[in-house]
């Protein structure tokens, strides 16, 4: 399993298409693109990746519009995504907690880790 925030989530996006053997890779607000440059997309690398992906992105990231990575997602068989409704790439949300956020984020990663135990042996046995 591998994954990260942002560009750190990018980053194992990258070694995972290169070869690097990995389960699954969660993404926390994945730079799909420069803010304010939707042009300049950063998918082209993840058709490469054959394990299951799961995205989790605000709706108000400015680092991948909404429209831009929902295509992305459809164009990818092995990925879900997750929208944190009013979250900015930080996750922050007008009148939520961080707390109550992180929550959101775990009940997401958890199934995800679930659905594959025999990837993710250790974490199936904990959830």
């Amino acid at each position: 399993m591998l994954g990260g925030k942002s560009m750190g989530g990018r980053i194992a996006s990258h070694i995972v298409a290169d070869g690097f053997p990995a389960g699954g890779l969660v993404f926390l607000g994945y730079p799909l693109h420069p803010v304010g440059k939707p042009e300049r997309i950063r998918s082209a690398h993840l058709k490469d990746i054959d394990v299951p992906m799961l995205f989790l992105q605000g709706t108000r990231d400015s680092f991948a519009t909404l429209e831009l990575l929902h295509k992305t997602v459809a164009s990818l068989s092995l990925a879900t995504l997750v929208e944190i409704d009013g979250g900015d790439h930080s996750f922050k949300v007008a009148g939520r907690s961080t707390q109550q956020i992180n929550q959101e984020l775990v009940e997401a990663i958890t199934p995800f880790l679930a659905e594959s135990p025999a990837l993710f042996p250790k974490c199936a046995r904990v959830l």
